[in-house]
């Protein structure tokens, strides 16, 4: 069993906070998933999280529109990366020492605006070709306001760019000395001022406040300056002649017409409100080409109007609660709006009015995952009470369950058909069909109880669900829905439950009360054999042949039991392991930490050479069976923000009245409604909203599982779903797709002999046996022209599906025809290969290597036990020879000789 599992998605969760942004294409939008950075490719319907973590949540991304592959992100903290999207790679760090309300990057790319309390700074953009010391070099501080700084954006030519602060102000300022020309101050709104945007033809300003006004500014004429000049209380807050610089006209004489924006004196041309009563203005944003701003307000309504007229297109309302942040792509069709507290992220198609994307991740916490019998889909259930089933590959949300009424305890799916499982707190376990998606059976009690652990037969034709409160397990048949029998013995909660997979209908239970039990259910007498253990049990698996039962306890161990004859085969001591992150109010000593560090979810590998098992910590840990030792261990999070993350806790932080990351300055709520900060939740409480709660949430994985492939596992963790692979899978483009491109198609072109159009009709339709039959068909003759004509995009699967042709499992014949692909392949597109060796071919080339090195094995044991055995027979055949008095012939040495060499 292999250990090297990398991160490869994180599902679960498509929004917590921060801002949203679109691609400069359009196609993609980029959403901050706690401390990671999710990317939704809303064209081809998948979705990607890069590997890096910050320290804290993202609170703020800023995308270069000179380079759309480099990616600014910044944390609560202001600690900032500079991230290469495409090389999925972090290119610097820097510590910006305050929080970030805004970051902008110039429109040449050249230079980062960013927010520094009330002041800006502007910074010179590193470069992503070569790696510096020091690679921010700080251009400039701007300063002149008041209060905190909210936004900044730039002109077209990166000359000037406009700021708004909570002081009620907007600010103009220059990125380089213009002659003439000082900060111009924008005055005259009511409340903070939350957004300031130039037009297309940089001739008209509008300021968005918190309050719900809309101001227009433009250039003043003459007589309005004249007259500006005499009165210094004039209401139109335009800057009076005391600025001291020279009035001009834009586009006159005097000035260049790149200083246009900044010589022109700018007055309040309009004033406009909204009319939200008893809402605030959280966000907006405009878009120059189309003239239309949108709006998204406290009471999650948000309107759309077109400027500088201000005229009402739309105003819908998407959400109960209130909207973060909204973006707008290239185009001006889609919108995209993130709800912090529902944890939502929507597109939407304004003029069609129609959801591009709409994904909401668990509204409280994640507390178990299952994995379908392909592999393909896997289902997560959380405190919230919902059933949310993810596509593996593209990451997204393909459908939900609300039927239960209280938090979801298990989930499980059925070996045989579609059928999924889930017991609940709510006292039902209810079993779905996934064809028609509709929930077909609901399993209750006589009395109720509640439901932590499931188990489903091997058939699917019997359930068991174990009881927290009566200490029983219930067995259901799925078929009729009745209770078929109540086992009754523990003296604790059922914690665990599983079914043999060898179908031999032995069913083992775990409980608090220190015992498993291993019931023979189908049978008319029932027989019942109990084994005990050092703690209380946690957790319970079967091995995949139905031979071992593992259990974890309360005292930190995995316990391993042969199921045949009821002997104890091995202990796993573990609390060592899983033990690491304090929590910031721990008043025990680190080398006390691992005391109750113990094991809640366990899950055998597929292939049963290997242990999968997580807790109430932050680290997941991989066993081998057999020698019972620790393979690997994974840190799940790196989140400052979350408890448990740190082995270590800093001493620097700790004060007299106590942590001071436990103090909660608020200064993150002077901006929400009475309302809103109110704090409704219980004091010390674990579960629930974790925006509101009074505790810090803690970093730990309720829910482990192996996926059936064995080639992944996923973690039901408080970050979300963590899915960890051990390569890429290629992702289907159905954009090369045409009605002529059919299965037949590719087999008459291969029959024809247009091997090549063959072999890339089959990479485009995506499906491996017909890849594998066209690939078979081609004539050696052809494959250096193949290989050298051959798309770069199909590059990657052909030369997956060369390996999977050499593996020993595919059993093909044709060494030297593989070996000549793979000659052919790295002579035409080596340069490309090498260059992207690292990065996008990475593993195709791992699994390449496997395939050779298997290959080469092979060769030399076959080729060793033929040399023995060549020797054998030519050493028995001189012997002979040589008792008939004839000695051993000199052609036999030199034969022996000749093998000897080879």
């Amino acid at each position: 069993m292999k250990s090297a599992f990398q991160f490869s998605n994180l599902c679960g969760t498509v929004y917590r906070h921060g801002n949203v942004v679109f691609s400069p294409d359009g196609d993609s939008i980029y959403s901050p998933v706690g401390n990671r950075l999710s990317i939704f490719d809303l064209v081809r319907n998948t979705s990607t999280t890069l590997p890096f973590e910050t320290r804290k949540p993202i609170a703020r991304i800023a995308l270069s529109p000179a380079n759309t592959a480099i990616v600014l992100v910044a944390d609560e903290d202001g600690r900032a990366l500079l991230v290469n999207t495409k090389r999925r790679s972090v290119l610097a760090h820097m510590n910006f020492k305050q929080p970030l309300r805004d970051a902008q990057f110039s429109h040449d790319g050249k230079h980062l605006a960013v927010t520094h309390g009330a002041q800006v700074q502007v910074w010179r953009t590193p470069s992503h070709l070569a790696r510096e010391f020091a690679p921010f070099v700080l251009h400039r501080t701007y300063t002149g306001h008041f209060d905190d700084v909210l936004s900044i954006r730039w002109t077209k030519d990166s000359r000037f760019f406009i700021t708004t602060s909570k002081d009620m102000t907007a600010r103009l300022y220059s990125l380089n000395q213009v002659e003439g020309f000082r900060p111009k101050t924008f005055t005259g709104h009511r409340d903070a001022v939350i957004n300031a945007f130039f037009s297309k033809d940089e001739r008209t300003i509008f300021t968005v406040s918190r309050d719900g006004a809309c101001f227009t500014w433009r250039a003043k004429d003459e007589d309005d300056v004249a007259t500006a000049d005499m009165d210094e209380d004039d209401e139109d807050g335009a800057l009076r002649s005391a600025n001291g610089f020279a009035l001009s006209k834009p586009g006159s004489s005097s000035s260049g017409p790149d200083d246009t924006v900044g010589l022109t004196r700018w007055g309040i041309a309009e004033k406009h409100y909204f009319m939200q009563p008893q809402t605030k203005t959280v966000c907006s944003v405009f878009h120059p080409e189309t003239s239309l701003l949108v709006v998204g307000f406290s009471s999650g309504v948000f309107g759309l109007w077109e400027m500088p007229d201000f005229n009402n297109i739309h105003t819908l309302s998407i959400s109960q609660e209130k909207i973060s942040s909204v973006a707008i792509n290239a185009s001006g069709e889609w919108l995209a709006f993130g709800a912090q507290k529902l944890g939502q992220l929507l597109v939407w198609e304004w003029a069609s009015e129609s959801y591009i994307l709409k994904q909401q991740g668990h509204f409280y916490d994640m507390n178990t995952v299952g994995y379908a019998s392909d592999g393909q889909v896997a289902a997560t259930g959380g405190d919230d009470g919902k059933i949310k089933l993810w596509n593996t590959s593209s990451g997204f949300c393909t459908a939900t369950f609300s039927e239960h009424s209280a938090s979801v305890s298990c989930i499980e799916f059925a070996k045989q058909g579609s059928v999924l499982f889930s017991a609940s707190l709510d006292g039902t376990v209810r079993a779905y069909d996934l064809v028609r998606y509709r929930n077909f059976r609901t399993l209750t009690s006589p009395t109720p109880v509640q439901f932590i652990s499931l188990a489903v037969d091997p058939s699917g034709e019997v359930v068991c669900a174990g009881s927290a409160d009566s200490f029983e397990i219930y067995m259901w048949s799925v078929q009729t829905g009745k209770l078929l029998d109540i086992l009754s013995g523990h003296l604790g909660p059922v914690a665990g439950l599983s079914f043999s997979p060898s179908g031999s209908g032995v069913l083992a239970s775990t409980s608090w009360d220190k015992s498993i039990r291993l019931w023979e259910v189908f049978r008319t007498s029932q027989s019942v054999e109990t084994f005990q253990l050092n703690g209380d049990g946690l957790a319970i698996a079967f091995s995949p042949d139905g031979t071992e039962v593992c259990a974890a306890s309360l005292d930190g161990q995995l316990t391993f039991w042969n199921a045949q004859d009821g002997k104890q085969t091995g202990v796993l001591e573990c609390r060592r392991d899983i033990s690491g992150g304090r929590k910031v109010d721990d008043k025990v000593g680190r080398r006390n930490n691992a005391a109750g560090a113990c094991f809640t979810t366990i899950c055998y590998s597929a292939d049963g050479a290997c242990i999968l098992a997580g807790g109430n910590s932050n680290y997941v840990c991989l066993y081998d069976v057999r020698e019972r030792v620790l393979l690997k261990r994974w840190e799940l999070t790196k989140n400052l923000a979350l408890d448990g993350t740190q082995d270590r806790l800093d001493s620097r932080r700790v004060t007299e009245a106590g942590n001071i990351d436990l103090v909660n300055d608020r200064s993150d709520e002077e901006d929400l409604l009475p309302e809103e900060r109110m704090d409704r939740s219980l004091p010390g409480a674990q579960r629930g909203d974790l925006s509101k709660r009074s505790t810090r949430p803690i970093s730990r994985a309720k829910c482990v599982r192996f996926a059936p492939t064995g080639r992944s596992w996923a973690a039901a963790a408080t970050s979300g779903l963590l899915i960890y692979s051990l390569d890429e899978q290629a992702a289907f483009d159905p954009f090369d797709l045409d009605i002529d491109l059919t299965p037949e198609a590719v087999r008459e072109a291969s029959r024809q002999g247009e091997s090549l159009l063959a072999l890339v009709g089959a990479c485009r339709l995506g499906e491996k046996p017909l890849m594998a039959e066209v690939y078979e068909q081609t004539s050696p003759s052809d494959i250096a022209l193949i290989a050298r004509q051959l798309p770069l995009v199909h590059l990657p699967a052909v030369m997956r599906l060369v390996a999977e042709r050499m593996q020993p499992a595919s059993a093909s014949p044709h060494v030297e025809f593989h070996l000549k692909w793979i000659a052919a392949l790295f002579a035409a597109h080596g340069t490309e290969i090498r260059a992207r060796a690292a990065t996008d071919y990475a593993p195709t080339l791992r699994a390449v290597q496997v395939a050779l090195n298997e290959l080469r094995a092979n060769v030399k044991k076959t080729s060793d036990d033929n040399l023995f055995a060549m020797l054998y027979v030519w050493n028995g055949f001189g012997q002979q020879h040589h008792g008939a008095g004839k000695g051993p012939a000199n052609g036999i040495s030199a034969i022996g000789m000749e093998i000897d060499s080879l």
